[in-house]
């Protein structure tokens, strides 16, 4: 059984415990390989080895740190069918969906090349007679990254390119359900030139979590995933003085206006509902219906194309849809299907029970259709993170509004309308970090940054962007004076004279 290490200071370490998680093939069922979970002493291994490597790092020119950069860029791009086979092998998703997302990771590579811009402070010149100011941005220190199983290419790349850019040391504590595509991301890492301990990587559970918020060297911490867990990572990490960026969860919400192309509105709901098996921060969940007749109509369009979503191994064929990540997650998912029902909505499209030819044992679902959702059914409430899409009808655009804006989390949503006095006061109005008009998936690309309100974000930060930077770096002012002689003490506010 092939068994998965940490890597640490440029080498790949079993690690000093015996405590060892298993990686699944999601569409077998089988298990692939073993994950080694970090001990406390691997995680104080991994930040002594970020520690020490950090001064030097910080005090290599951004130019040189972004040529390096700029070769794994390269590695990326020759390696990122070998990352997506690795993606789809541990999560599930469809081969060209992974493939997918390690371009959008490396975009923020491509954005981090930009570090001798990006680190650029301000100057004035006679901010006082003969007083010259200016500003600079200093990296953290030893700064940490703890991404979920959704995405395990993409989201580690959200931060620790910036991070290493802005020239800091970074731990990844990514997944233990995908653990394979973090470690090709170290060994590129390692090719393209990086100095050993610039970049470590520690598998585990809530026990490296902890050692990693505990630990008085790490500076800052960054996360995606439920928002339970961001609470808990964002009060943790705040009351050992970190700095700490938390995303959360997400019930994404598309509204459709009577006067939307159905057709358009029905193909967009499709790819965005169902795509990765819905197991995507950024899926839309609901479909928020102006009207009955929008309501009729859509339903008539959705129901018999979600019927026919091509589900299975996704690495076989060209399916729609793979499998969920894990037997225990599916069972989960199944269970909102149920309590779905057991509330009173009504299920257009009854995906359970699914079989796909040649795998009996795989973690497959097909897709779910609701219909008649009210807000106060938990399918409403919280996230699935499944292929399940709730149909809600409200009455007229501000009904709409107001429900979007009374839910707990306001992560992404969009808007379907011909009207752009409608989109734009939508745009205007609703509460959520990302909107989309007539895009159902509004992901900013990298030079934007990522982030929602509300319970969906903990931290006044978003993700990669000009807010990357912020994150990563501190801002430090100089003021400075060359004086020719001796100059009378001052004891009064300093003013320009």
């Amino acid at each position: 059984m092939r068994r998965i290490g940490h890597f640490i200071g440029g080498q790949v370490v079993n690690g000093d415990g015996e405590r060892l998680a298993d990686v699944f093939n999601p569409a077998t069922g089988a298990v692939q390989a073993r994950v080694a979970l970090a001990s406390n002493e691997d995680v104080k291994a991994a930040v002594t080895s970020a520690q020490a490597a950090f001064p030097a790092w910080a005090a290599t020119p951004p130019l040189a740190r972004a040529r390096i950069l700029f070769r794994y860029k390269q590695l990326l791009e020759a390696h990122a069918d070998e990352l997506a086979a690795a993606i789809t092998a541990e999560h599930g998703k469809v081969l060209a969906d992974a493939r997918g997302e390690v371009t959008r990771g490396i975009e923020v590579v491509e954005f981090a090349c930009g570090a001798p811009h990006l680190l650029k402070g301000e100057h004035s010149m006679d901010v006082g007679r003969d007083v010259d100011s200016w500003s600079e941005r200093a990296p953290l220190g030893v700064v940490a990254g703890i991404t979920p199983f959704n995405f395990p290419c993409m989201v580690p790349m959200w931060m620790f390119p910036v991070a290493i850019a802005c020239g800091n040391s970074f731990v990844l504590k990514p997944s233990e359900r995908d653990p394979t595509a973090p470690m090709i991301l170290a060994r590129l890492l390692q090719e393209a030139g990086l100095p050993d301990g610039v970049f470590n990587v520690v598998h585990g559970d809530k026990t490296a979590v902890d050692a990693l918020l505990d630990d008085p060297r790490v500076q800052a911490v960054s996360f995606v995933g439920s928002t339970p867990i961001a609470e808990y990572i964002y009060a943790r990490g705040s009351a050992a003085g970190k700095r700490v960026q938390a995303l959360g969860g997400a019930k994404n919400h598309m509204v459709v206006l009577p006067d939307a192309d159905l057709d358009q509105a029905a193909a967009a709901l499709l790819g965005a509902a169902y795509g990765s098996a819905g197991e995507r921060c950024m899926a839309i969940s609901v479909a928020v219906c102006v009207g009955d007749a929008t309501a009729d109509a859509l339903v008539a369009r959705l129901a018999p194309k979600v019927a026919a979503l091509r589900v299975g191994a996704g690495d076989q064929g060209e399916p729609d849809m793979g499998p969920l990540v894990t037997g225990a997650h599916r069972d989960k998912v199944q269970d909102y299907i149920d309590a779905g029902v057991a509330e009173g909505a009504e299920l257009v499209v009854d995906g359970r029970g699914l079989q796909v030819d040649g795998a009996p044992d795989g973690f497959f679902l097909g897709g779910c259709l609701f219909d008649r959702v009210t807000p106060g059914m938990r399918i409403y409430r919280e996230e699935i993170f499944g292929p399940v899409l709730c149909v809600l009808r409200v009455p007229d655009f501000d009904a709409a509004l107001a429900l979007v804006n009374a839910h707990e989390y306001g992560n992404g949503t969009a808007v379907f309308t011909r009207d752009g006095d409608a989109a734009r006061q939508f745009a205007h109005q609703v509460q959520a970090g990302m909107v989309g008009i007539n895009v159902p998936i509004p992901v900013p690309m990298a030079f934007h940054s990522f982030g929602g309100w509300k319970r969906s974000l903990f931290g006044p930060l978003h993700m990669h962007g000009p807010d990357g930077v912020r994150f990563y770096t501190r801002l430090k002012t100089v003021t400075a004076r060359w004086p020719t002689g001796v100059r009378d003490p001052e004891f009064v506010m300093p003013t320009m004279k």
